[in-house]
C-alpha cells in the first residue's frame, strides 16, 4: 500500500504507527551535526569525511527508508533486515540511552546556574561569608568563588575518590525537571517531536559560525589564571 505523509505525520492504509514528514522533520536533526565537532582539522576532518560516507549515511538511509516503510523503530528495522543484526538496534537504543543520560545531567546544571542566576550578586562572583560573618569560607579564598560555588556548592564533591557521597536533592530536582522537559517532548510522538526537533536544528545555524568548540571550552580558557600573560605573550 501507499504511504501517506502529511504535514504532521499520519497513518497508512494499514493502520499502523504514524510516521513524519520526510523533508523538514526527518533531516532536521541531521543538520546541526557537523557544527558539535570541536575538532575540525586535516587529521580529524579526513578519516570523518571517509566514514560518514562509506558507512554512516548508507546506515544511516537504510535505517531511515526501512523505518519509514515498515513504521518501525531501530530494533524492528535491523529484525526486518536480518534477525542476526538485531544487535544493531539494539546498540542504537542503548547509545541513544547514554547519551540521554548524560546531556540530561548537563541540563540539570544549567537549570541550577539559571535559578541560581536571579540573585543579585551572582553566587559564583564573589566567596560567601563564614558562620560568624567575620569573614570569607577558607576553602573559597584557597581557590575562587567560580570554583567554589561549582565544586562545593552545586556538586558538593567529596575529598576521597573513593566516597561516592551522598544525594545532592537540588541537582535531583533540576534533573528530574530535564526529564520532565523530555517527557512533554515526547509525550505526542512524532506531532511533537518533530516540531522540537525542527526547531532546535535551526538553533546551531543561527548563531555565529566562529564557534567550532564546545561552549565549556572558552569559558574554562577565560577564567584560567594567566590568561593576560598569554594574550600579551
Amino acid at each position: 500500500p501507499a504511504l501517506l505523509l502529511g504535514p504532521g505525520g499520519s497513518v497508512d492504509s494499514t493502520g499502523s504507527q504514524p510516521c513524519s514528514n520526510p523533508q523538514p522533520q526527518a533531516l532536521a536533526p541531521c543538520l546541526p551535526l557537523p557544527l558539535r565537532h570541536p575538532l575540525l582539522t586535516g587529521a580529524f576532518l579526513i578519516p570523518y569525511v571517509i566514514a560518514l560516507v562509506f558507512e554512516g549515511i548508507p546506515i544511516f538511509h537504510v535505517e531511515l527508508a526501512i523505518g519509514q516503510r515498515l513504521r518501525k523503530g531501530s530494533v524492528g528495522v535491523w529484525t526486518a533486515v536480518s534477525p542476526y543484526l538485531s544487535g544493531v538496534g539494539l546498540s542504537s537504543v542503548t547509545l541513544s540511552l547514554l547519551v540521554s543520560l548524560y546531556y540530561n545531567t548537563i541540563v540539570a546544571w544549567v537549570l541550577w546556574y539559571l535559578l541560581n542566576s536571579f540573585q543579585h550578586p551572582l553566587p559564583w562572583s564573589s566567596c560567601p561569608p563564614d558562620l560568624n560573618r567575620t569573614g570569607f569560607v577558607e576553602e573559597c579564598q584557597g581557590s575562587s568563588a567560580v570554583s567554589y560555588f561549582w565544586y562545593r556548592q552545586t556538586l558538593n564533591i567529596a575529598a576521597d575518590i573513593n566516597d561516592s557521597g551522598s544525594i545532592q536533592w537540588w541537582l535531583l530536582l533540576c534533573l528530574a525537571a530535564s526529564w520532565a522537559v523530555v517527557y512533554m517532548c515526547v509525550i505526542r510522538g512524532i506531532e511533537t517531536t518533530g516540531k522540537v526537533r525542527a526547531g532546535r536544528a535551526r538553533s546551531p545555524l543561527l548563531l555565529p559560525p566562529a564557534p567550532r568548540t564546545p561552549p565549556h571550552r572558552p569559558v574554562f580558557a577565560l577564567c584560567l589564571q594567566a590568561l593576560m600573560r598569554g594574550i600579551n605573550v
